[in-house]
């Protein structure tokens, strides 16, 4: 356990800091799915949609530091590549 003020300060911190960013992530997520559902269902109209209303979700947790750029770059890539060959 913590036994200076300052660690004991750091290990607050880093549990708020940490309820943010899952938050954050699973936010981040569900838009995601909502992606997912839309390219699955075969509608492309929604799935446009729901990936239009995804990306700034996606590219707000980069800023955050809660994913690596590469990481939410490569989500946004195969998302709108199986979106666009919707038929």
């Amino acid at each position: 356990m913590a036994n200076t003020p300052q660690a004991k300060k750091r290990a607050l911190q880093n549990a708020k800091r940490f309820s943010v960013n899952k938050a954050r992530r699973s936010r981040i997520r569900t838009y995601l799915r909502k992606v997912e559902e839309a390219i699955a269902s075969g509608d492309k109209s929604a799935a446009q949609e729901a990936l239009r209303i995804a990306q700034p979700e996606l590219m707000r947790g980069v800023s955050k530091g809660v994913f690596h750029k590469n990481t939410a770059s490569r989500k946004m890539s195969r998302l709108a590549s199986r979106v666009k060959a919707l038929g």
